[in-house]
């Protein structure tokens, strides 16, 4: 079994497709280990987006995720970083398909309802970064 991290932005809360969103993990046989809502602390996002300081595009993330609750969650399932991503959907919505989250439910690059962990090694750095209590 394999832990990913997964984050239900403010724009998914906002548009009330938090439900939604986890009965699609649910439904494809995730198990949710670990699950809260918050609205991330300044501190919080400008660590979980670090990789991005130096990029131009980094003060509007921190801004935008920091703008609002979110809903962090801990998913488990085998080889669950590289679903997780297919059912998400591209990062741009021309890209996307129908289907995935993104391709269903957002028209933004910006503002797209939510994050995945884009490799084990990422997931294991955002769920220590989320959910210090896990380890």
């Amino acid at each position: 079994m394999e832990r990913t991290f997964v984050m239900i932005k403010p724009d998914g809360v906002k548009r009330r497709l938090v439900g939604e969103i986890i009965r699609r993990f649910e439904d494809r046989g995730f198990n949710i280990v670990a699950m809260k809502m918050l609205t991330p602390s300044l501190e919080l996002a400008e660590q979980h987006y670090a990789i991005h300081r130096d990029k131009p595009f980094y003060e509007g993330l921190v801004s935008f995720i920091t703008s609002g609750p979110v809903v962090p969650m801990v998913l488990e399932a085998p080889d669950a970083v590289r679903l997780v991503r297919n059912m998400i959907g591209a990062l741009n919505p021309a890209d996307t398909l129908p289907g995935t989250i993104r391709g269903d439910f957002t028209v933004d690059t910006q503002q797209n309802l939510i994050h995945g962990a884009d490799a084990p090694e990422t997931a294991e750095m955002e769920i220590a970064l989320w959910f210090p209590e896990l380890k």
